[in-house]
């Protein structure tokens, strides 16, 4: 018995003494983790990032279509949401980072009685929650977007100060700053194993070396499930295939992203907007769901939007198309992302199934954690609350 005893202590002693040695690391240099791993940098911690891909955002980051709102349904993400816009409308001028932001808000058309029945309602919950957000006429929705189908145009919600950016510029000046706040980035490397001692991680293992830190913070994005098991947790994150495009640039004609929430057979809502350099960029939500991490482009995706965008907005048909692709939503049995602390593994702290969002999410996310991470605040623990992995997962994202 002593000496297993004396193995295992030397195996310990032997597993630290060849490890990297950091305060905070974190899981995923995606749009998560790299926000987050500058804040937490900002404010004195040692962190280091782990990265399978070959740099940054090469996950779904760069599947992200740019759109940035605060206009949920739930309190937790509408309070993500604005630290995100405030982060973002401030980039250039606090940091010097152009990420192409454009605060042209969010718009969405109403066409039917259930749907302006439902976003009134939402207002009162959005409003209580500082969202610049009201009903218009539909003489404002079609000054905002002229030329929209009028056809039974009833209104609809406006929040103008929703906004959208470039998901590769904004997450290379994340990246930037966190390397001028001294963070390292480890890439192509992958976590494979992890070392555990009385509920706690002692080493993580990658395919390149060993790594020993106080806090571990997974940022996997799709890939949490897999990340999960390494630290026996079963984590309720499904990934799901998405479709995007973009158009040729064209001179900017309308401001907003435009939700259109009536669902046709085989899509739900679908979205779009104008970029900075004037391309139309658009995605919709399949019906039925596509479950699984396939990312290649159907023949199925450009035909089914375009029919409905052109029907919706006819100025959009003679715009030609220069590219699709096809990202992954990790979602989770309610809409709602898990953040929050392990019960089982006592220094691990998840930030995955973002369902989609994680792009809009990140940067606020990322200054919100660090503060609840360093600095022990206890004003976001009703963000931590309404987000565990704890929770019943019984509600539904009414503005996935």
């Amino acid at each position: 018995m002593n000496n297993n005893r004396e193995k295992n202590n030397q195996k310990s002693v032997s597993s630290e003494s060849f490890a990297k040695i950091y305060d905070i690391l974190i899981i995923g240099a995606g749009s998560i983790g790299v926000p987050l791993s500058f804040y937490l940098a900002k404010k004195g911690m040692k962190v280091a990032v782990i990265e399978k891909n070959s740099s940054v955002g090469r996950g779904q980051n760069r599947a992200a279509i740019g759109g940035i709102r605060a206009t949920h349904s739930d309190p937790a993400k509408i309070k993500i949401g604005l630290e995100t816009l405030k982060i973002m409308r401030e980039m250039e001028t606090h940091y010097g980072y152009d990420v192409d932001w454009i605060e042209g808000g969010y718009l969405f058309p109403v066409y039917n009685e259930k749907d302006e029945i439902t976003l009134k309602k939402l207002l009162k919950i959005q409003k209580s929650y500082g969202l610049n957000i009201d009903w218009i006429s539909e003489q404002k929705v079609q000054k905002l977007i002229p030329g929209i189908n009028e056809n039974n145009l009833r209104g609809g919600t406006y929040s103008p100060e929703d906004g959208s950016a470039s998901p590769l510029k904004t997450i290379d000046a994340f990246y930037m700053l966190a390397k001028e706040n001294n963070v390292d980035f480890y890439f192509n490397e992958e976590v494979i194993d992890a070392e555990l001692s009385k509920e706690k991680i002692e080493v993580i293992k990658t395919t390149n070396g060993k790594y020993k830190s106080d806090l571990v913070i997974d940022c996997s994005g799709g890939n949490a499930k897999g990340v999960g098991k390494i630290f026996n947790l079963d984590l309720p994150v499904f990934p799901e295939s998405h479709e995007a495009g973009i158009t040729e640039p064209v001179e900017r004609f309308f401001d907003p992203m435009i939700v259109d929430m009536r669902p046709e057979n085989g899509s739900a809502n679908y979205y779009f907007y104008q970029n900075k350099e004037g391309q139309i960029v658009f995605c919709i939500t399949p019906a039925p769901n596509i479950p699984g991490k396939d990312c290649d482009n159907t023949s199925v995706f450009l035909p089914q939007v375009i029919k409905r965008m052109i029907n919706l907005y006819p100025r959009l048909r003679n715009i030609r198309v220069r590219r699709t692709w096809r990202g992954l939503y990790p979602m989770t049995p309610d809409g709602f992302p898990i953040i929050g602390y392990s019960k089982e593994v006592k220094n691990l702290f998840l930030t995955i199934g973002m369902c989609g969002q994680g792009f809009m999410l990140g940067p606020g996310l990322g200054k919100i954690l660090s503060e609840i991470i360093v600095d022990k605040t206890k004003i976001y623990d009703d963000i931590l609350e309404e987000l565990s992995l704890y929770r019943k997962f019984d509600r539904d994202e009414m503005l996935k």
